[in-house]
């Protein structure tokens, strides 16, 4: 039980695995592309691309700067089938 210790209320990032079993052409790697929404710029759509047999996939993401930072979480992997992409958000830090 963890109503001590709720978690945060805003998005900190997100983990992506994406199974990609019956891949055609299993030498190419899914790709991904960020994109603001036009509509609400607080929010970006990251869209998934494999290639034949699967349709691309898009999902509405929060819109802020991502930490590319391996030491920080960052993944962006294809192996056996499963596409990884893990990210969080860049942490401000705020000086006095």
């Amino acid at each position: 039980d963890d109503t001590d210790n709720p978690p945060p209320k805003t998005v900190q990032g997100y983990k992506f695995n994406i199974f990609y079993p019956d891949l055609i052409d299993k030498t190419k790697t899914p790709s991904y592309s960020l994109t603001v929404c036009e509509d609400n710029r607080d929010f970006s759509i990251l869209k998934f691309h494999a290639g034949p047999p699967y349709e691309d996939i898009a999902f509405k993401i929060v819109s802020k700067e991502w930490d590319y930072s391996y030491k920080h979480g960052f993944r962006c992997h294809f192996q056996n089938g499963i596409f990884q992409l893990w990210f969080h958000f860049r942490k401000w830090k705020y000086r006095r």
